[in-house]
C-alpha cells in the first residue's frame, strides 16, 4: 500500500509508519492538482489590488498595511526569518520528523496556497532523511506553533541546521552537498508554512505511541503486584464491570483477568480470610480505566487533527481567502492536559502499590528481605517512585488554563499547547521509571510464593526481568538493577497482551 498525501486518512499507526520507512507515501495527481488549483487562486488575489489578509498585506498588528507585488517575495523569507527565535534544547528528530509529514498532509489538500516546488522540497528532505532542527520552547499554540514551524523550514532558504543522522549541520551546508539550492517563497508561502499546529501534534503522536504502551504495562505491573501479594480476583469479574461499563474499565477488568487464567499462586488461596484489598489493587479497573478513557480521548482528537487544515487564511476560491483561527491549538492542548493528569495517575498508583509490598503483609516479609535490620532491602527504590510521583504532580498544571496575551493584543488568547505536549512527554518518561521498579518489586515479592506458579504471561515477564536482576538475597547496589528495568521498559521489551 502506498498513502496519498493530502487525500487518504492519516491514523495513529499509519503516521508511524511512515516516519519509520514501513509505509510508503507520495504525492499522487489528485493532490498536485488540488495544490497547483490553490496556488493559482493565491497569485490571482495577489496580484488584485484588495487586501487580502496574509497574501498581500503584514502579519497579526500589521494585518491592515498592504504589501506591494514586488515586496512580496521579501515579506515571506521575512517572516521565517524573524519568527524563527525558538530556545532551549532540539525537540528529538523523530518528533521533527512528524512535523515534517504531518504538514506536507496538511498543505497538500489544497487549501493553504503552497507551491508544488516547496512541498516536493519538504518529501525531499524525508526522503533523504535530513529533517530541520527544532528548538523545544518558544511557541504559544496560536497562530498555530509560529517559531518551532518558523526553524521546521529555515533550511527551505538554505537558513538553520538539518539532523544527519545524529549530527547537527548546517542547512546551507547540507543542501550544497545534496545539490539543492534554496527556494525563494512567494505570496501566502511563508504564512502557510509556519501557521498550524504541527508541533503540538507531533509531540501528541509521540505521547500517544509510548502512552498505548505503559497504559498495558501499568496492567501487567498490577497483575505482578497482586500475584506477589496474593490478592482477589473478584474485583476483576465480569458482572461488576457490566453494570458500570466504562470502555476502559471493561477492557482492564478482562485482561486482568486474562493475566490471572490458570495461576496457581492465585488458585491457592482462593478460600482466605481476606475480605477486600486496598484500592490500589482492586481498582485497578477504575483507575487504570480512566486513564485509558483518556488516552482514546487524545487518540482521537489527535487523529482528527492529523488530518485537518490548520494554517490562515484559507484559500477557498480565487477571489476569496478567508481568516479564522483554524491554528488554534486549543482542541489538542486541553485534551493534552488531561492526558498528563491520565498519565501521572498511573504512576501514583503504581507508588501505592509499591509501598504496599513493603509492608510485611499477607506472607511478604517486611521490606522485601528475609534479613532486615543488617538489611534495608527494597525500601529505598520506593522513595524513587514517591519523588517521581510528586515531580508528575507538578507537571500536572494545566498549560491551556493560561493564556499571555502576544502580538500587540491582536493574538490575545493563545493556547499553550506546545506546552501541554512536551509536559505529557515529561510525565511519560517519568513511568518508565516508575513501571520499572514497580516491576522490580512484583518479582522480588513473587519469590515469595514459590513453588506456586503465576500464569504463563506473568511467568514469561517474571523470566524476562531474573534475565536482567536477580533475586535479593542481600543488600547491593541497585542502581544497576534499576537502570537494567528502566531499559527493558524503555524497549517494550515485556509482553503485555
Amino acid at each position: 500500500m502506498t498513502f496519498k498525501y493530502g487525500v487518504d486518512q492519516l491514523t495513529l499507526d499509519s503516521v508511524n509508519a511512515i516516519a519509520a520507512g514501513t509505509l510508503q507515501a507520495e504525492l499522487c495527481q489528485e493532490a498536485i492538482d488540488k495544490i497547483n488549483k490553490s496556488r493559482q487562486n493565491v497569485d490571482k488575489m495577489a496580484a488584485s489590488n484588495k487586501a487580502i489578509y496574509g497574501i498581500n498585506t503584514g502579519f497579526g498588528p500589521l494585518c491592515d498595511t498592504q504589501i506591494s507585488p514586488e515586496e512580496t517575495n521579501l515579506l515571506q523569507k521575512n517572516l521565517l526569518i524573524t519568527h524563527a527565535v525558538g530556545v532551549g534544547e532540539p525537540i528529538a528528530k523523530p518528533i521533527s520528523k512528524l512535523m515534517l509529514i504531518t504538514k506536507v498532509h496538511a498543505l497538500s489538500q489544497g487549501f493553504s496556497g503552497i507551491s508544488l516546488t516547496v512541498v516536493e522540497r519538504m518529501l525531499k528532505f524525508i526522503e533523504l532523511d535530513i529533517i530541520p532542527v527544532v528548538p523545544e520552547q518558544g511557541s504559544v499554540g496560536a497562530s498555530g506553533d509560529l517559531a518551532p514551524l518558523s526553524h521546521l523550514f529555515l533550511p527551505l532558504l538554505g537558513e538553520g541546521e538539518f539532523w544527519v543522522n545524529d549530527t547537527i549541520k548546517p542547512a546551507a551546508e547540507v543542501l550544497k552537498e545534496h545539490g539543492l539550492a534554496p527556494l525563494e517563497l512567494h505570496a501566502k508561502e511563508g504564512l502557510a508554512l509556519i501557521n498550524g499546529t504541527q508541533f503540538i501534534l507531533s509531540h501528541a503522536i509521540t505521547a500517544l505511541t509510548k502512552m498505548r504502551y505503559l497504559l498495558d504495562l501499568a496492567d501487567i505491573a498490577g497483575a505482578m503486584s497482586i500475584e506477589g501479594m496474593q490478592g482477589s480476583e473478584s474485583p476483576f469479574r465480569e458482572e461488576l464491570h457490566a453494570i458500570r461499563a466504562f470502555k476502559g474499565n471493561v477492557e482492564v477488568a478482562a485482561r486482568m483477568r486474562s493475566f490471572f487464567a490458570g495461576s496457581e499462586n492465585m488458585a491457592s488461596h482462593t478460600d482466605c480470610d481476606r475480605v477486600q484489598d486496598p484500592y490500589s489493587l482492586r481498582c485497578i479497573p477504575q483507575v487504570h480505566g480512566a486513564s485509558r478513557n483518556a488516552y482514546y480521548h487524545l487518540k482521537e482528537l489527535a487523529e482528527t487533527e492529523m488530518n485537518s487544515v490548520t494554517d490562515n487564511p484559507i484559500v477557498i476560491s480565487e477571489e476569496e481567502a478567508i481568516s479564522g483561527g483554524g491554528f488554534h491549538g486549543q482542541p489538542l492542548a486541553m485534551v493534552l492536559d488531561y492526558a498528563s493528569i491520565a498519565a501521572a495517575e498511573l504512576g501514583n498508583i503504581a507508588d501505592r502499590r509499591c509501598y504496599l509490598l513493603l509492608e510485611g503483609l499477607h506472607g511478604l516479609p517486611r521490606l522485601l528481605t528475609t534479613s532486615g535490620g543488617l538489611n534495608s532491602g527494597m525500601m529505598i527504590p520506593q522513595y524513587v517512585t514517591a519523588a517521581l510521583v510528586t515531580e508528575n504532580k507538578s507537571l500536572c498544571f494545566p498549560p491551556s488554563a493560561d493564556s499571555v496575551p502576544t502580538s500587540m493584543g491582536q493574538e490575545d488568547h493563545v493556547s499553550m499547547g506546545s506546552i501541554s505536549g512536551r509536559k505529557l512527554n515529561q510525565i511519560l518518561g517519568n513511568l518508565d521509571k516508575i513501571f520499572a521498579i514497580e516491576l522490580m518489586y512484583a518479582a522480588q515479592a513473587i519469590e515469595f510464593r514459590r513453588p506456586n506458579k503465576c500464569s504463563d504471561i506473568i511467568e514469561e515477564n517474571f523470566a524476562l526481568i531474573r534475565s536482567k536482576v536477580a533475586k535479593l538475597e542481600e543488600d547491593r547496589l541497585l542502581k544497576p538493577d534499576i537502570d537494567a528495568m528502566v531499559a527493558l521498559v524503555k524497549s517494550q521489551a515485556f509482553k503485555v497482551n
